[in-house]
């Protein structure tokens, strides 16, 4: 090996060990369950349809019965536009150096506007270099079209993007610490949709909800490859998270019956936020909260 590639290669561990001490802080702070009062109420059923369902325990489905809807399907579609906001300017900035308004991408809305800080401009290379580039400039299209796809369903209701930091986890300044931090993006994107999808009662919602589940779970599949034909270790986002080779043994994110993983929105936010107290309204990701009535761990 010549000089520079063991010295190229130094750095990279370097930086790679850096931020995986990031996120290890920032996991910690995350917790394993984050599962507070909001999370209640979003796992009942809003018209206790799964009261009566036959197998529905068998399932893994017995909710309680909520009698009242305390959130709208257009709290819950401003809860995924929040998510797609940051997924769409990680990708955006990994590829083109910008943020998506900078692109074009609307961002306003109600709520509070927030600029995007941190993020750079990754050179993809390793032994698919051309493949993961593709995989990026992907990645980051259908991502903007998600951001434009939820405000249009939502209209005059949807939330603006609130700030984002996207150095929440550390510095992802090269290609194998973007492949580690896109499969985490993408396991919790996933995972979200899967979580929210029973509390939607309209069913043109979930039919938008739905189209953009089958999407992120094409991305999780895409990247889960790099990570194993990279090597790139990666760590757990929770407790719920099955993690791709070399770090884990399951190319899939199926558990033992063959099921997606689903996290309820007080799950997700507790990674997001990088902390699990019960009340936790900002920090890691959305250093202001999220915009929208979906914001509380």
């Amino acid at each position: 090996m010549k000089n520079e590639d063991v010295v190229k290669n130094q750095e990279l561990n370097h930086e790679r060990t850096e931020w995986v001490s990031e996120r290890r802080k920032f996991l910690r702070g995350a917790g394993v369950t984050g599962v507070g009062l909001l999370s209640a109420t979003i796992l009942g059923s809003r018209l206790g349809l799964t009261d009566e369902m036959p197998g529905a325990k068998v399932l893994g489905l017995d909710l309680p019965h909520v009698s009242a809807a305390a959130l709208t399907d257009v709290d819950i579609l401003n809860f995924a536009l929040n998510l797609e906001y940051l997924e769409a300017e990680f990708y955006t900035m990994a590829v083109m150096g910008k943020t998506i308004e900078q692109v074009g991408v609307p961002v306003s809305g109600t709520g509070s506007y927030g600029p995007t800080t941190g993020g750079q401009k990754i050179t993809f290379g390793g032994p698919l270099a051309a493949q993961l580039q593709m995989s990026a400039q992907g990645l980051m299209l259908t991502e903007q079209y998600h951001v434009r796809y939820l405000r249009a369903a939502l209209g005059s209701a949807a939330v603006a993007k609130p700030e984002i930091n996207l150095d929440a986890l550390g510095k992802i300044s090269n290609y194998n610490l973007f492949i580690a931090a896109a499969r985490a993006l993408e396991q919790t994107g996933e995972s979200a949709y899967a979580g929210a999808a029973p509390s939607i009662a309209n069913k043109a919602y979930l039919l938008v909800a739905a189209k953009i589940l089958i999407v992120e779970a094409e991305h999780t599949g895409n990247i889960r490859l790099f990570c194993d034909v990279y090597k790139v270790p990666t760590m757990k986002i929770d407790a719920l998270d099955i993690l791709p080779p070399p770090s884990g043994t399951h190319m899939y994110t199926n558990d033992s019956q063959g099921l997606a993983v689903s996290r309820t929105p007080s799950q997700v936010l507790s990674i997001v936020y990088g902390k699990s107290t019960p009340g936790t309204s900002r920090g890691g990701f959305f250093p202001k909260g999220l915009n929208g009535a979906i914001n509380v761990v």
